[in-house]
This record gives C-alpha cells, sequence and structure tokens, in this order.
C-alpha cells in the first residue's frame, strides 16, 4: 500500500523535491512524496486535485483549517517546517485525531539575524537615506549606537533569548518580557510588558499573537513608547494595530516599523506599507539556507516519529 505525504512549504516546493536532500529519510522509509504547487502557497483548488490517501502533511505557511482536512480524510499528522502553529486550525485538528507537530527552535537564528538587521537600520535610518539616494537627493539623520539605547525583546523563546544575546553584544541595554520564562542572564532584565514599552528605545516582538485577537501593540501601548522608538515585528503582523502605529509615525513618536510578517503574502495595500519610515521584507526571517535545511529535518523527523516506516 502506498503511503503519501504532501510537502507544501514554498522554500522546498521551489527548489524542487527531488533535490531537497532533507527529504530523503522519507523516501527511505517508503513514502511517496507530493509537491504542492512550485514556490507558492497552495490554495484550496491546489489541494483537491492532491491525492486523498495523504497521511502526512509537510507544511509551510499556509492556512490550515476544516476544509482544508476534510479533502486528506486519511491525514494523520501535520508537520509544519517552523516554530508556530498559529496558522491551523487545532480544534478542527483534534476533533479529526490529526497531530499537529512543528520544528521549534529550527529558524531561531534566521528571524534572530533579520531582526538584528532592521533594528540597525531603524536606528541608523539608513532606508530612508537609501530611497533618498535614488531619487538623486542628499538626506541624512543623525544615527543612534546601541550602547545608548535600551533594546526590548517581547517573548523569550529560542528567537527571542538570540535577539537578546545580539543585542547585549552591541552593548545595549536589554530588557525582556514573557509570562513563561525569565531572563537566564545576569545582564539582561525581565520586566513587565508595560515597562518594557515605557522603558525601551528599540523594541523587537517574538511573541505569538494574545488569544483574544486584540494587537499586543496596540494604541495605548504604542503611547508608553519613548521618543523615536524604533519597532521591529518578524513574528505575526496581527501583533501591531496597523493604523495605530500609522498614526505613531506620523507624528514622529514612533521612527521606524520594521515588518517581516503579513496577513496575507504578498500583502494586501494598505497605507502603513507606504509610509517611508517603514522597512518591509517579505517573510525573509527564516530563509536562510541554514534555517531551512534545519527546519525540513525537524519537519521530517516529526513526520516520522508519528507515521514511522514502512
Amino acid at each position: 500500500m502506498t503511503r503519501r505525504i504532501l510537502v507544501t512549504p514554498r522554500s522546498v516546493t521551489a527548489a524542487g523535491l527531488e533535490s531537497v536532500i532533507e527529504l530523503q529519510p522519507l523516501r527511505d522509509a517508503g513514502f511517496e512524496l507530493v509537491s504542492g504547487p512550485a514556490g507558492t502557497t497552495p490554495t484550496a483548488a491546489d489541494l483537491a486535485d492532491v491525492p486523498h490517501d495523504i497521511v502526512g502533511w509537510l507544511a509551510g505557511v499556509e492556512r490550515i483549517g476544516p476544509a482544508e482536512m476534510d479533502l486528506l480524510p486519511a491525514l494523520r499528522v501535520i508537520s509544519r517546517n517552523g516554530a508556530g502553529a498559529d496558522a491551523i486550525d487545532a480544534a478542527a485538528a483534534a476533533a479529526r485525531g490529526i497531530e499537529v507537530l512543528t520544528a521549534r527552535g529550527a529558524n531561531a537564528r534566521g528571524v534572530a539575524e533579520l531582526a538584528l538587521s532592521h533594528m540597525l537600520a531603524g536606528v541608523r535610518g539608513t532606508v530612508p537615506s537609501h530611497d533618498a539616494l535614488r531619487r538623486g537627493e542628499w538626506f541624512r539623520t543623525p544615527g543612534r549606537e546601541f550602547p545608548d539605547l535600551t533594546v526590548g525583546v517581547v517573548g523569550y523563546g529560542a528567537i527571542g533569548r538570540l535577539s537578546a544575546a545580539f543585542a547585549r553584544g552591541l552593548d545595549a541595554r536589554v530588557l525582556v518580557s514573557d509570562p513563561f520564562a525569565v531572563s537566564d542572564r545576569p545582564d539582561v532584565e525581565s520586566v513587565e510588558l508595560g515597562d518594557l514599552f515605557a522603558r525601551a528605545d528599540v523594541v523587537t516582538l517574538h511573541a505569538p499573537p494574545p488569544a483574544d485577537g486584540t494587537p499586543l501593540l496596540d494604541r495605548r501601548r504604542i503611547a508608553l513608547l519613548p521618543p523615536r522608538a524604533v519597532v521591529v515585528n518578524t513574528a505575526r503582523w496581527s501583533l501591531v494595530d496597523p493604523t495605530a502605529m500609522l498614526d505613531a509615525l506620523e507624528s514622529g513618536a514612533v521612527s521606524c516599523y520594521a515588518v517581516d510578517a503579513f496577513a496575507e503574502e504578498p500583502p494586501a495595500p494598505h497605507p502603513l506599507l507606504e509610509h517611508p519610515n517603514v522597512i518591509l521584507s517579505a517573510h525573509l526571517g527564516g530563509y536562510t539556507d541554514a534555517s531551512v535545511r534545519r527546519a525540513v529535518e525537524g519537519a521530517v523527523a516529526g513526520l516520522l516519529s508519528t507515521l514511522g516506516s514502512r
């Protein structure tokens, strides 16, 4: 009996499944691999054409709800090539007996390095200067150096810990806030969330969205930020109230907002995305050679732990 696994992460299908050596353990275990559309997130129409005897799904960032699960009646496990599973309807999966797994920590360094690059760009004003020079203009603003700054890290998981370490490596003062973890370093201070927003010149977000769906950084909390604050969001678009952030950028209360995660990809037009002090990147955080390799290896290990071999 053929057992099939669906593979849909864009970073994997773009290269062609045959060229991704991290998938070989699945083939060795007797599974046939079915690719989603090359380099793009699958649509409902794409999934309708997938064989219905799929038992495992190596998934990317696509939303997976009851309708998608019902297209695959034999599905036993969804294994994401990343740390978050909020795009997967956990209740629907549980009701159907589908296990949901993640590759925790696999992309931590890639995301933390991107967050650092956005922090540096934000405090040095490199993007507005770049844009001005492209227009044939000369524009620069005084930058700030990390020893003069307090960096606030929201979420102290694998990515947050690396982000805190990078900021300390540049001699910034570092605050962290996480309801489930405290700093294990003497040079990193654990604080309440409101205290972090009130004290941090640079805020980098590495937490899941609140369970009630409200933005973590709303108008009230944005008002707590020190003047010229820089906010970096490599986690989830929904963490920040876009209208409140746009108003803060327009008033100069926030000097830069950098975002790498969007409600849909590519994002729909929004006035916030057009602001000159917004830095945009196309979900690049975990999109490095090493992060993709580790993420696929982690997702494959999860599939094998549930499905075993022939």
